[in-house]
């Protein structure tokens, strides 16, 4: 019996895609491709720029550092600029030559509805141009309301559009600004990623691990803690401690700065140049004040407490 794709369709939004379960009764879980993730996944992502399977939390191109990082955009640009400009080639019917009319253009006084100018129609505004002006980029075409559409609805819906997309450009730039400034970092690498590695990594930890006495074993998760040189006087720069699952991330963070004798200005100081972050190395990311460890973190995790590098960009806040 012949085997089923499981590569999905491409898709134009995102650099990632969901791989289709409905479809592929043969797709029972792919493992994250990322070297020191191996997550299984019922619902992996297909990479279009690397044509790699990841995880949730590793799907975007900057999570798993894709090895053809803009592929995919690159290949949505080319079919872009491929197709042609609404109402470029169309020219004016013949029954419209009789109309004659100065260019829709700004400050053209061409004449188009003539038999040597016979104009182009532009569908997406509704206006005809003459050839210099026949192309949407020539006209600013996405400033004008379209001729025969309500005035005040269009005007509100384009300046909405470009709100938004002024928004998530914003958003964009915030994100390769963190990354590239992670990148620049003396971080920890990832903790070997054998099953029997990690697990006398963590039985070791075990042993040497400090924390709450009184906290159950089975609420417990162990981590090596550190903290960045470079942006800290920590006393101790590196330890190795055990805390509650039910905690967030901002607990730890404070509970971390103690153990380390790190300075922590969080509640006095709203300047992310002075502020600490928690930076998750085996997730290469910053984890959320209000996260639980539990649900972020594992047994023999590595987190680091990084400071000056702000926090993850809320696109609904710009």
């Amino acid at each position: 019996m012949a085997s089923t794709s499981t590569t999905p369709e491409p898709s134009s939004d995102t650099s990632y895609v969901k791989m289709d379960k409905e479809n592929d009764v043969t797709l029972v879980g792919k493992h994250c491709q990322l070297e020191y993730c191996n997550q299984l996944d019922f619902l992996p992502f297909f990479c279009q720029s690397c044509k790699k399977t990841f995880c949730l939390d590793h799907r975007t191109e900057d999570a798993h550092r894709c090895e053809n990082r803009g592929a995919w955009a690159e290949r949505r640009r080319q079919a872009q600029l491929a197709r042609p400009s609404a109402g470029e080639g169309r020219r004016l019917r013949d029954r419209d030559l009789a109309t004659q009319k100065p260019c829709a253009a700004d400050d053209c006084r061409t004449v188009v509805g003539t038999s040597l100018v016979p104009g182009v129609h532009c569908a997406t505004c509704n206006r005809d141009y003459c050839l210099k002006h026949r192309l949407r980029e020539e006209h600013d075409c996405a400033s004008k309301t379209p001729i025969g559409a309500r005035p005040s609805a269009g005007t509100t819906a384009g300046t909405s559009a470009r709100s938004a997309l002024a928004k998530l450009r914003a958003w964009g730039s915030a994100k390769r600004e963190q990354a590239q400034t992670l990148t620049t970092r003396a971080l920890p690498k990832p903790k070997p990623t054998s099953a029997s590695a990690r697990l006398v990594a963590v039985n070791n930890l075990k042993k040497t691990a400090k924390g709450d006495a009184k906290l159950p074993t089975e609420k417990r998760v162990y981590l090596y803690v550190e903290a960045e040189a470079e942006t800290t006087t920590a006393k101790y720069p590196r330890g190795e401690f055990f805390y509650s699952k039910d905690w967030v991330v901002g607990r730890l963070l404070d509970a971390a700065a103690r153990s380390l004798q790190v300075e922590n200005v969080n509640n006095q100081s709203a300047d992310e140049r002075d502020r600490l972050r928690v930076f998750h190395v085996e997730g290469g990311r910053l984890l959320e004040f209000n996260e639980k460890i539990g649900a972020a973190l594992t047994s023999g995790n590595t987190v680091v407490l990084l400071r000056g590098v702000g926090g993850p960009p809320d696109l609904i806040e710009m």
